[in-house]
């Protein structure tokens, strides 16, 4: 016989499932990704994000200055058409490099000590190595960034700290 004080419910008991998710480096890598997306290049696709204190502090895609006709727009880009090899030949490029668009859109305050995170992906064939080139290596540099996040090109990242590129001449 129920006991009639007794309140019965029809809930049932739901099991708590415990997510996990992913690192700080892996987040905000993850981000600049999603940055990149809006890079104007017809070779690479670049993003940058710096953070300090876990805090996004600017953003960056590699395009065209502001004001200029993209390579998108134009339907053209001159190094492709050169046939000039990826890392040659910068300044037959028309855009400015994420991380360097990234750089100029903070503050010296925010970038000081702060972390920078770059994804980059070829055109057609998806994720490649975003290691930032020697222009961007001594603006990082300048800009006083303690820690460098950059994509392997196989879904994974490298973590550099800039100083140690100080060992040998940028």
């Amino acid at each position: 016989m129920k006991d009639p004080n007794k309140k019965t419910t029809a809930a049932k008991k739901i099991k708590t499932v415990r997510q996990t998710r992913p690192g700080w480096d892996a987040y905000f890598i993850n981000i600049a990704k999603a940055v990149s997306e809006r890079a104007t290049c017809l070779r690479r696709r670049y993003g940058a994000v710096i953070t300090k204190n876990h805090v996004i502090v600017s953003t960056g895609y590699n395009g065209a200055p502001a004001g200029m006709k993209d390579c998108l727009d134009a339907a053209k880009c001159t190094r492709k058409e050169l046939q000039i090899p990826h890392g040659e030949r910068y300044e037959l490029c028309h855009s400015v490099h994420a991380e360097a668009n990234a750089i100029i859109r903070a503050s010296a305050d925010e970038l000081s000590g702060a972390t920078i995170y770059i994804s980059g992906a070829d055109a057609g064939s998806g994720e490649c190595l975003s290691e930032p080139c020697m222009m961007c290596k001594r603006m990082i540099l300048n800009a006083g960034i303690a820690k460098v996040v950059h994509s392997d090109g196989e879904g994974g990242f490298y973590a550099i700290t800039p100083k140690d590129w100080l060992k040998t001449r940028v």
